[in-house]
Order: C-alpha cells, then sequence, then structure tokens
C-alpha cells in the first residue's frame, strides 16, 4: 500500500483561530485523513506510554516560533521517517493505538458520522450482496458481516478478503487493492465519489491445494465456483475449444466439484490478471498483460502477426524487487506556479535469475505497479510457510477466529484494529525535490530485508530481498 502526502496546506483554525498546517495523507493516491502536527505528537506519546520511549524511533521536536516554508518541509521529511519506522517495528506497527488513530483520522477527514447504513459488496461474478454495517466498522467487520450474510462458516473468513475495484464499462473488474484493516471500507469507497468504485469479495490465498478447504462447505463451494466460472468467461484463465466444451457440459450438469477439479488444471486458474499495460522484457516499451498467481508473474504480450507469446517469471528467481513512482515534469522541466505535473507513474522493477549466473532486471510500467508487488509479497508468504513446514490452514483458521470476536453472542465492534503492514510515506512535489520517489520500502506487507542497489539511483533500503529466492537449487533452474 503506498501511503503518501503529496502536499501541505495551510488552514484557519476553528473559530477563526490562527492558522496551521495539515498534512494531506494519500493512499494509492486517494486522500485518506488529514492530521495536524499535533495529532501526531498524541499519537507518539500515546505509543511512549504503552511501550516505553527506548522502542520509539525520535519524533521531530516542537517549535517555539511559526515555521518557515523549509522548516515545513523539514518536517514532513521527518515524520515521514518516523511513520515509517513505527510501521515497520513489529510491535508498534501491529499496536491498535495506531491502526485506531489511522482509521478515526480517515472518518474525521471525510466528515462522516458513525451511524448504520446498508453496504453493497459484490460477488466475482458480480452477485449484490448487501449487508448493514457502521459507518465506522473497519475491514474485518464489514469482512464478518458479508460472511454472515451468505452463512460462510467461521473457520472459513480468512480465506476470503475485500478488494477495492473499479468497475470498467464492459463489467470487468480492474484491482485497485486488498481493503487494509486501517481502513473504513464505507468511507473508503464512498469518498471516492463514483459509481464505478466498488467492493469485491474474492479468495485470498494463491495454492490450489487449498480449494480443498474451502470445498468442503457448500457455501464456499459456490464462491470458488462463481469466481471461477466469472474468471473464465472475462479471458482470465486459458481455455482450449475442448477444454471450454467439457466445462460447460459439467456447467450444464452443475457439477460444480468436477468443473472446480478441472478448471485447476488450467493455466492461469486463481491468477489476479492487471490492466494493460508496459515492460521492458523482451524489448522496451512492449505492451503486455500482466497475471499473478501460482508462485508467478506471468506477462503476455503479441507479436507481430497477432502470435500470442507468454513469459512467466516464477517468484522463487526473484531476488529482490522494488516499486518507484515519477512524477513527470511540465512541458519547458520546472515547476512554475500554476503549473501542474503530471500523473504519478508507477513501476515495478524485479531483479530476475535468468540463468544460473546472469540476473536480469525486468520492469514493468502500470498504475498497478504497488498492487503487483503486493501480490508478490503475500505469495511469498505463502511460498515461506510451506518452506518452514507450517500450515497455511492452521494459520487462515487462526485469522478466521482471530476475525470473530464476539461478546455474548453479539458481534462487537471496536475502535481498534488489527496490523496495518503499510508505513506511510510522506513525499512532497517541491520542484527542488528529485522527480522520482521511491515506494519500495513504504509498501503494504514488504517487510523484507533490503540487499542491496540495483543501480546508482536506488538506495539499499529501496530494494527488498526475497527470503524464498535463497532457497533455490540448481534443479531449480
Amino acid at each position: 500500500m503506498h501511503f503518501s502526502i503529496p502536499e501541505t496546506e495551510s488552514r484557519n483554525g476553528d473559530s477563526g483561530g490562527s492558522a496551521y498546517v495539515a498534512y494531506n495523507i494519500h493512499v494509492n493516491g486517494v486522500l485518506h485523513c488529514r492530521v495536524r502536527y499535533s495529532q501526531l505528537l498524541g499519537l507518539h506519546e500515546q505509543l511512549r506510554k504503552e511501550y516505553g520511549a527506548n522502542v520509539l524511533p525520535a519524533f521531530p521536536p516542537k517549535k517555539l516560533f511559526s515555521l518557515t516554508p523549509a522548516e515545513v518541509e523539514q518536517r514532513r521529511e521527518q515524520l515521514e521517517k518516523y511513520m515509517q519506522a513505527v510501521r515497520q517495528d513489529p510491535l508498534l506497527g501491529s499496536s491498535e493505538t495506531f491502526n485506531s488513530f489511522l482509521r478515526r483520522a480517515q472518518q474525521e477527514t471525510q466528515q462522516v458520522p458513525t451511524e448504520e447504513v446498508s453496504l453493497e459488496v459484490l460477488l466475482s461474478n458480480g452477485q449484490k450482496v448487501l449487508v448493514n454495517v457502521l459507518t465506522s466498522d473497519q475491514t474485518e467487520d464489514v469482512l464478518e458481516a458479508v460472511a454472515a450474510k451468505l452463512d460462510l462458516p467461521d473457520d472459513l473468513i480468512g480465506y476470503f478478503s475485500l478488494f477495492l475495484v473499479r468497475e470498467k464499462e464492459d463489467g470487468a473488474f480492474s484491482f485497485i487493492r486488498k481493503l487494509q484493516e486501517f481502513e473504513l471500507p464505507y468511507v473508503s469507497v464512498t469518498s471516492l465519489r463514483s459509481q464505478e468504485y466498488k467492493i469485491v469479495l474474492r479468495k485470498s490465498y494463491w495454492d490450489s491445494a487449498y480449494d480443498d478447504d474451502v470445498m468442503e462447505n457448500r457455501v464456499g463451494l459456490n464462491l470458488l465456483y462463481a469466481q471461477t466460472v466469472s474468471d473464465i468467461e472475462r479471458g482470465w484463465i486459458l481455455v482450449t475449444k475442448e477444454q471450454h466444451r467439457q466445462l460447460k457440459s459439467l456447467q450444464e450438469k452443475v457439477s460444480k466439484k468436477e468443473f472446480l477439479r478441472l478448471a485447476q488444471t488450467l493455466r492461469h486458474y486463481g491468477y489476479l490478471r492487471f490492466d494493460a499495460c508496459v515492460a521492458d522484457f523482451p524489448e522496451k516499451d512492449c505492451p503486455v498483460v500482466v497475471s499473478a498467481g501460482n508462485s508467478e508473474l506471468s506477462l503476455q504480450l503479441r507479436l507481430p502477426g497477432q502470435q500470442l507469446r507468454e513469459g512467466s517469471f516464477r517468484v522463487t528467481r526473484m531476488r529482490c524487487w522494488r516499486v518507484t513512482s515519477s512524477v513527470p515534469l511540465p512541458s519547458g522541466g520546472t515547476n512554475s506556479p500554476g503549473r501542474g505535473r503530471g500523473e504519478v507513474r508507477l513501476e515495478l522493477a524485479f531483479e530476475y535469475l535468468m540463468s544460473k549466473d546472469r540476473l536480469q532486471w525486468v520492469t514493468i510500467t502500470s498504475p498497478q505497479a504497488i498492487m503487483m508487488s503486493i501480490c508478490l509479497q503475500s505469495m511469498v508468504d505463502e511460498l515461506m510457510v510451506k518452506k518452514s513446514g507450517g500450515s497455511i490452514r492452521k494459520h487462515l483458521v487462526s485469522l478466521s477466529q482471530m476475525l470473530r470476536r464476539r461478546v455474548g453472542g453479539t458481534l462487537r465492534r471496536s475502535d481498534s484494529q488489527q496490523a496495518v503492514k503499510s508505513p506511510p510515506l510522506l513525499e512532497s512535489p517541491d520542484a527542488s525535490r528529485e522527480p522520482v520517489v521511491k515506494l519500495s520500502s513504504k509498501l503494504s506487507t514488504v517487510s523484507l530485508r533490503g540487499i542491496g542497489s540495483p543501480s546508482t539511483d536506488a538506495s539499499a533500503s529501496d530494494v527488498h530481498g526475497n527470503f524464498a529466492f535463497e532457497g533455490i537449487g540448481d534443479e531449480d533452474l
């Protein structure tokens, strides 16, 4: 998840009070909340009470006098480092204090009162599920409400997640992000003020072996079936004419398990497809369609003569990856007053083991680069659980049980939230700053260590190593 503060605002205080500087925190380019220095200081003091001063990173000190523009920028950078350090700390980053702060700030900024509302959540096939929630309900509360409405068992809730998507004219979904525990789904979707943004329920794991757990239950089976049928109809899953005939026959017989068993053998089953974008592989500015799944990124490209080719990049052969953003300067090359910048350009770059002794960087330019990075990380997470001998099933069941919090038999709506693995990034469009802003160390769930710089324009902290890469052997090449 990309947190940024693209600008600060000078705002008047309540009842005509003195002006103050407000920091606009954005998530993937959309305003999440607006906070003051004093609010962040209050958060810092609360964390210090709970965890002790020795655990906390340094916080920007107070100033006796009004800040100059240069000092405002310096404080913004210091707050950036502070928030990053807090988010990356296992103890502080998982604290309810930090998560509830972001959630309350979102609600206050969007000026949404706490009240009961009806929220529409879509299934993968477009079916609508209306749930009654509070505007202040966090992601896990809404997920629980959807599960209850569908009669999905408690121990299967953790197998599914809510995603924020944009519905395109043809009805297909463009995935923006997985909804996190720092946000309020109702506020997140309504604050975009467009009917094209929706919330979709989709399975949250990659390894199809875990389908067996879900298929044991009637509701779980129906959800997987609906998602798979939808993915096939949209062309996300690659099907030959003969396979399509077999699937159609099973569909007519309503043989859902058999349908899914056959679908599991198909290329790109369970993958998440992204919008068409551009890559520098196999050549510069090559139009591609990227899909993520089965521990790989797949790049489909159409060669001259309309021949479709596919390149697959295994997660286990990615030594490291990073995400960068750049903001194109307006024509003339300067940021003169009144002349805005172009749209932010996002790139995902990964260093790939092409052969035993050859590593090569591959770059994908896409507005969904951060979502791609999050998919990579979650696939690595699954691989590492398997390598360590752990059980994804136990992990997901444990997550489901954690999500299910009841008091006296009724659902408790808590003001606290679970961990946000998304260290906020505060960035500035100031003309004096470099036009390229590195984001990789500020991504949701990206907690891997930096292992070195791929080029002269990136520092070690900008690159994230892949623990799954360390176990690669000659037989994998």
